[in-house]
């Protein structure tokens, strides 16, 4: 396993130099560059334009620059944010806990849903409750997320008043009071609530359809022959294999998670890497658009490591040597 752990990570390493290559390439592409937020707007004139190209590298060759990017990288620098004047790790750190915050939630809520909503559906096939957890599923992959945030705004913000509609903090809350925590919790619950639920439905579904194929082995048929209870059958042999699947997926979550925070935060107003990401764009901060899509991209791989780590744990049929 140790070996395996290693090879894996070994491998991610030039997986991880050409997603950076394609990342660059990108945000070459983007309209504008470095040095449409480090002039002087008052100062226009085409000798201090090109001195400023000149002395930050833009009339390097691209590889160049590339390397020099990289490099940087490598050293934890991933340059200035020429929107918010700052390093952008500074900016990102700043942003990072509550999108962390928002998917641990969201993760929290999507597990819980479709584990007691898989079971039950897949327990009782082709009834009223299993139809009506079908046709929720159904609506809820059905529906874009930006719609579902918007009638969640309308709805429990709105007309009940049961969460905040934007932001993430109340005014005037001291930092590090127990006060301070809940309103950070309160003004997470409704975008965790909305993220999470979209990403139940399929889960739920998988669940279901799990539950009722594995009901009809052999091993199901033994343990009824020898006069296993029902529960006992559901709950030890047949879910027990059927939520292996949905604990892989954990690894896959933490990236499809964050991307799909990007829209819910822009959404709700949550300050987040997301809502940081689709502000650059429009600011054309390409420092910090690089840097949030190459964590993006790296995510997804530890995500694939984790996900593949983890079948071998929890499934006792798979042994990594």
């Amino acid at each position: 396993m140790l070996l395996y752990s290693l090879r894996r990570i070994l491998i991610m390493i030039p997986i991880m130099v050409m997603i950076s290559i394609v990342v660059f390439a990108l945000a070459l592409a983007m309209p504008g560059d470095a040095l449409s937020g480090q002039i002087d707007p008052a100062n226009s004139s085409p000798e201090y334009v090109e001195e400023m190209r000149e002395r930050l590298g833009l009339n390097d060759p691209v590889h160049v620059q590339y390397a020099r990017w990289a490099g940087n990288i490598l050293q934890w620098d991933f340059g200035r944010s020429y929107n918010h004047r700052m390093p952008v790790t500074e900016v990102i750190g700043q942003r990072l806990p509550n999108t962390i915050l928002l998917s641990v939630l969201s993760l929290i809520i999507t597990y819980i849903l479709a584990f007691f909503m898989g079971r039950y559906a897949g327990r009782n096939p082709y009834t009223i409750g299993d139809y009506g957890i079908q046709g929720l599923n159904y609506l809820m992959l059905a529906i874009p997320s930006f719609v579902a945030a918007i009638f969640a705004i309308f709805l429990f913000s709105f007309q009940l008043g049961w969460f905040p509609a934007t932001g993430s903090i109340s005014s005037g809350v001291e930092p590090g009071t127990m006060e301070y925590y809940l309103s950070k919790l309160k003004h997470a619950a409704l975008p965790a609530l909305v993220l999470g639920g979209l990403t139940t439905a399929s889960y739920t579904q998988f669940l279901r359809n799990d539950i009722i194929e594995s009901a009809q082995k052999d091993y199901v048929r033994t343990a009824r022959a020898k006069g296993t209870p029902e529960s006992r059958i559901y709950n030890k042999h047949i879910l027990r294999n059927s939520v292996i699947p949905i604990v892989t997926l954990f690894g896959f979550d933490i990236a499809s998670i964050i991307g799909g925070a990007v829209i819910i935060e822009t959404v709700f107003s949550y300050p987040g890497i997301g809502q940081l990401l689709i502000s650059s764009i429009d600011n054309r901060d390409s420092s910090v658009v690089l840097a949030i899509t190459l964590m993006l991209s790296i995510a997804t791989l530890i995500g694939n490591l984790i996900a593949d780590l983890v079948y071998g744990v929890v499934d006792p049929r798979i042994r990594v040597e």
